[in-house]
């Protein structure tokens, strides 16, 4: 089996179609080069570190209250312990992406959050378009690709972030 562009292929063809006795079949098979999926070594992975630990050393007692709120709101809607992913990265399960453009894989948190200095940047494939009604219900936030930030949970309406925790879950 021969690996080749579809136009050198049409190229080969009409020659081939040109050279060839009528009374003689030729057969030509053309794939294409299939991606072989490779799973991706981040830098990121899980720790077997205390969450509880690392979210004491939160220096800002406002972050520290959130996070824990967000910590068992979290493992209620996952059923999953929470895991130190890296230095400062909470996540719950696992599961594999693939990527459609590079067909690479990554294992990954299902969802997740982190008490960055800035904001509470929760993990959980936001998607603006798919929850553009949602998040104007929430309060005050900001979103990225899979990320929704927060200041704090006093500028949010819980049950609304309940909700899309949820349905993060439930999409994946």
């Amino acid at each position: 089996m021969f690996k080749i562009t579809i136009g050198i292929f049409l190229s080969l063809q009409k020659r081939a179609a040109l050279a060839l006795d009528t009374t003689e079949t030729t057969q030509i098979r053309c794939t294409m080069a299939e991606k072989k999926s490779k799973l991706a070594e981040i830098k990121t992975k899980p720790t077997v570190a205390s969450v509880e630990d690392f979210i004491n050393t939160i220096p800002e007692e406002q972050k520290r209250k959130d996070s824990f709120v967000i910590l068992e709101m979290m493992k209620e809607a996952s059923g999953e312990e929470p895991v130190l992913w890296g230095s400062s990265l909470i996540g719950f399960g696992t599961k594999r992406y693939k990527s459609a453009a590079t067909g690479r894989e990554v294992d990954w948190l299902k969802i997740g959050f982190s008490p960055r200095k800035a904001n509470l940047s929760l993990y959980i494939n936001v998607g603006i378009a798919e929850h553009a009604e949602t998040l104007k219900k929430l309060g005050k936030h900001k979103t990225g690709v899979g990320c929704l930030y927060i200041n704090k949970l006093a500028d949010v309406d819980l049950d609304v972030l309940k909700g899309m925790i949820a349905a993060s879950l439930d999409k994946k």
